[in-house]
């Protein structure tokens, strides 16, 4: 039997399959003349499954409404798509029955993850750095003990909207030091994250999976020319080491900030243990350091494919777990 999850984000949908044989990442935002419906069709056409289990935060995307007009267009597009069983996972990472409480299918896709993690690991803190944003998710007993939307979330330093591909730099940073003292930064959407990881090499170009923020390349010079524009500069006024230390200074705030959250979140709850995930396990790792906690890397115990796909993979176990507890009875 095929069982495949789909986590609909706002810029990627991710599919994996319940044996991990299967791993994609579509980019697909939502918030522009979507091809979300034909793009399901192809995947749909092209994997068979036989059943499909799905989580969302796409909803939150600002050509919606509201959520649940959101929602309601995910869950059209998924059920249109696929002529098999489809079920949904809310957040508290079980399957939503009927159509009530539809709001709670909302940002749900940390709630999969934590429901597997809880089981194969335990007590922690379940931290999974993506393109766009951190879940850090405290897990005790089992369960996730964390906010149930997002707007909880935040409030309780459980989401950190930063992540490594497409967070502006003008939101994590106010000033930089360059060759001429410290420059203030351009509130403009000049360049993300993804630029100075992809000069520093953390990430490669294939994991660029994103829009830039110029509409040009990705290539590490590309990048530059971006990095250079935040401070209001060009590559002819501004040196290669002076742009290699402004993507510095990114890595370290944002490292500073996610430790921020993951500390507030471990006092709370009293756990000081830490599995990272995600496209971001490089800075996860780095903070856990300067915590002094362990770090369990989902990489390393999964894949490193399969990290970055991982609520897609957790919805997919999920449903796998239900199949063979009917099949017992």
């Amino acid at each position: 039997m095929k069982i495949i999850g789909i986590d609909i984000g706002g810029a990627n949908t991710k599919i994996a399959s319940a044996d991990g044989e299967i791993i994609e990442l579509h980019y697909i935002p939502l918030w522009k003349d979507t091809t979300l419906p034909t793009s399901l069709e192809d995947i749909a056409e092209e994997l068979q499954p036989d059943k499909v289990s799905v989580v969302m935060t796409g909803e939150l995307a600002d050509c919606f409404e509201d959520k649940l007009q959101g929602i309601d267009f995910i869950m059209r597009s998924v059920n249109d798509a696929f002529d098999c069983e489809v079920k949904y996972i809310n957040c508290e990472g079980c399957f939503n029955e009927g159509t009530e409480n539809l709001r709670d299918l909302a940002a749900a896709n940390w709630a999969a993850s934590s429901r597997l993690i809880g089981s194969e690991i335990g007590d922690c803190i379940f931290v999974d750095v993506g393109s766009t944003t951190s879940d850090i998710i405290p897990i005790k007993n089992g369960k996730h003990v964390a906010g149930l939307t997002d707007f909880s979330r935040l409030v309780r330093s459980e989401l950190f909207y930063a992540g490594t591909l497409r967070t502006n730099l003008a939101y994590l940073l106010e000033k930089v030091n360059v060759a001429g003292g410290e420059s203030h930064i351009a509130s403009e959407l000049f360049s993300t994250t993804a630029d100075a990881y992809l000069l520093l090499g953390d990430i490669s170009e294939n994991l660029y999976t994103c829009e830039t923020a110029d509409g040009a390349g990705k290539s590490k010079t590309d990048a530059m020319r971006r990095l250079a524009r935040v401070v209001c500069a060009d590559l002819t006024e501004i040196s290669a080491d002076e742009i290699y230390h402004i993507a510095q200074q990114v890595k370290e705030r944002q490292v500073t900030l996610l430790t921020q959250a993951i500390s507030v979140v471990a006092e709370r709850n009293g756990l000081d243990r830490i599995v990272s995930a995600g496209l971001g396990e490089f800075l996860i790792k780095e903070a856990a350091e300067r915590l002094g906690f362990e770090c369990i890397s989902v990489a390393t115990r999964w894949g490193p494919d399969i990290s970055k796909v991982f609520p897609a993979y957790a919805a997919a176990k999920i449903m796998e777990e239900e199949v063979n507890a009917s099949r017992k009875e």
